[in-house]
């Protein structure tokens, strides 16, 4: 077994209503050790669900998009969503949000990717809820409801990050500014139960002048405006326009933003 796991429980922030980690090690690592986990993938999987579910949608994330998902989507009597450049009339569901605001309404959609599509996906028995820039401040106000970010019930805020093509963890700035949005709101609302991570993460979301701007001049942004994307980030740049709440229940995210949590 490696030497740091061996070493106690450092690295699960103990202590702390509020935590706050990266990526699907991340998520894995503090998920036991919290009553919710907040995910947080901002260019595009928790944007399109938000996108997705104030449409109504019911959206169950998978862990990338290969052979096994379309078997899954029927499974689930579901659509599924194809690539960005793959979107067409006969299947206009992608991860693009801007792609599923336009496109006709599917009761069911499963959203492939590889980051927070599969953060959700692997999560287990957690409370898993899609957090955003579009709707940071409605998931803090959800979780206060539920009594969540409190030292006996912590939540753990997750940044998806982006991979590099080895595969490794990407940290991406987008990503730590939606989380740190979440965290703020949540800090604002709770007074001071971070942790030194979670923190620093509503820090640099308070210290950023103009998110929009920093979001478009991002190495994600670029990407995204260069392949012709530029909606995307207008739409993961909508901040607080949303007030849906996607919490993962029977395997899909969904809408409970006026609904009371029975399971908490």
């Amino acid at each position: 077994m490696a030497g740091w796991l061996i070493m106690g429980d450092w690295y699960v922030q103990t202590g702390h209503g509020v935590r706050f980690e990266w990526g699907v090690t991340g998520a894995d690592r503090l998920a036991p050790e919290v009553g919710c986990i907040v995910v947080v993938d901002v260019l595009s999987f928790t944007t399109s669900v938000t996108v997705a579910v104030e449409s109504g949608m019911r959206v169950f994330p998978y862990r990338w998009r290969d052979a096994t998902a379309s078997t899954f989507a029927d499974q689930k009597g579901a659509a599924l969503a194809v690539g960005r450049r793959a979107a067409s009339a006969s299947s206009p569901w992608s991860l693009s949000p801007a792609a599923l605001r336009r496109a006709p309404f599917t009761p069911r959609l499963v959203l492939p990717s590889p980051n927070g599509s599969t953060i959700a996906a692997s999560a287990g028995d957690s409370r898993v809820v899609a957090g955003a820039l579009r709707n940071a401040t409605a998931v803090a106000s959800w979780l206060v409801e539920q009594g969540y970010g409190t030292i006996d019930r912590p939540v753990a805020v997750i940044a998806s990050g982006e991979r590099w093509p080895d595969e490794s963890l990407r940290p991406a700035m987008e990503d730590l500014l939606g989380a740190g949005a979440v965290i703020a709101a949540l800090r604002k609302r709770l007074g001071d139960v971070l942790s030194p991570e979670a923190a620093l993460a509503a820090a640099g979301f308070e210290a950023m002048p103009d998110v929009r701007a920093a979001v478009v001049a991002s190495s994600s942004g670029r990407e995204l405006i260069g392949g012709g994307f530029a909606d995307d980030v207008s739409v993961a740049t909508e901040l607080d326009a949303c007030a849906a709440v996607p919490v993962l229940i029977d395997g899909a995210f969904t809408d409970l933003h006026s609904v009371t949590d029975r399971s908490a």
